[in-house]
């Protein structure tokens, strides 16, 4: 009955759309129809996750230290139609689209068998997604439950290297939080709903006005690092020295932060700048440290993906946690000061320019007197 119900819906899309359009398309393609997701889409983490400077260094880095097959496992995720339609050379353009259009609207199901959780793709003329009862003038359309779910995450952020080690824990750190209980999903904050069209009007016309956002925010977004570290600062006088507290929340995430590679750090500077005196400045790091098998710390992506073990510490701020951090500086009462709590988000130790490396996103100040 459902491939009747495909064959039918292709059929009727109009001849010259369906001949046109072959599995796997590059997303440029599907912007002919959907531009407003494409163009969004382009701005992501997603469409760069195979082009990215630091993706490309840290494969190289890989290929040399493990071989060209442990490389290849790295493309499963930052270029997965490269896989399944047998692009090893990466010459077609779909390959270097990361996880592109074809790829996400292609699933079917995800599996959470095994050590890994698995996708089944399946590529044809029809394309899965969230929306029932849509309709496409080149494809054909499927109603698909795992779109609105966070399994369609979790091939890609949930991982465990071939010692059995949890190198990416974001889909569990979700399943284990109240946002999961509570039915939120990682689409409510990845991927909310914003005003735009599905299909462009030109080609379909279209009573909605709503589309999921193809932008995909998160770590490397201020305006999603804001919304979901908060903190406040506040100063005192204790013992003749200056006392300051930074009180810092994660409110909005329903996972750790920082999330993903072990690499990545949240850092929280504070400093303190006494007239006429020299500045003091301390830093508290949050984050997954992790070791090899012999217990050496692993200081870079492809060794963490591929040997590490065990985890040395983990200090980071868990869904909802509040943390309240103490400094103590040696300035004494009646010193003007000016203090300051610095955060920023540290991504890798590949990162060759600052941009790569971090992103500041909030601030805060205050003048003791």
């Amino acid at each position: 009955m459902r491939e009747a119900l495909i064959l039918l819906v292709i059929a009727t899309a109009g001849a010259g759309w369906t001949r046109e359009l072959e599995p796997a398309s590059s997303a440029e393609f599907c912007g002919r129809c959907h531009r407003a997701i494409v163009e969004a889409w382009k701005g992501s983490a997603h469409a760069k996750a195979m082009e990215s400077p630091l993706f490309q260094q840290g494969l190289e880095l890989t290929e040399t230290a493990f071989g060209a097959a442990t490389a290849r496992t790295c493309l499963g995720c930052h270029a997965p139609l490269a896989g399944l339609i047998k692009d090893t050379s990466l010459r077609q353009k779909v390959s270097w689209e990361g996880i592109t259009c074809d790829y996400c609207h292609s699933v079917r199901e995800v599996s959470l068998t095994g050590p890994n959780p698995r996708a089944t793709v399946e590529l044809s003329l029809v394309k899965s997604g969230p929306l029932q009862d849509s309709v496409a003038p080149a494809h054909g359309t499927l109603f698909s439950p795992v779109h609105t779910s966070s399994l369609i995450c979790a091939p890609c952020h949930e991982y465990r290297n071939s010692l059995g080690f949890p190198v990416l824990t974001t889909y569990s750190e979700w399943q284990a939080s109240r946002y999961a209980k509570e039915g939120r999903t990682c689409q409510s904050c990845h991927m909310y709903s914003v005003a735009g069209q599905v299909v462009d009007p030109k080609v379909l016309k279209s009573t909605g006005a709503k589309v999921n956002l193809h932008q995909m925010p998160g770590s490397h977004s201020i305006e999603q690092l804001n919304r979901t570290i908060k903190a406040q600062l506040s100063t005192s006088q204790e013992g003749g020295e200056l006392k300051v507290l930074v009180e810092v929340a994660n409110v909005a995430a329903g996972h750790f932060v920082p999330t993903g590679s072990p690499m990545r750090q949240l850092v929280l500077e504070v400093t303190a700048d006494p007239y006429g005196g020299r500045q003091f400045r301390e830093q508290r790091t949050y984050r997954r440290a992790v070791v090899d098998k012999q217990g050496k710390a692993v200081e870079l992506e492809p060794y963490a993906f591929v040997g590490a073990a065990k985890i040395s510490s983990d200090n980071r701020l868990a869904p909802d946690e509040k943390r309240t951090e103490t400094f103590t500086f040696p300035i004494p009462p009646g010193t003007q000061t000016q203090v300051q709590a610095t955060f920023w988000y540290y991504y890798s130790p590949l990162a060759e320019t600052e941009s790569q490396k971090r992103l500041t996103f909030l601030s805060l100040r205050r003048l003791v007197r």
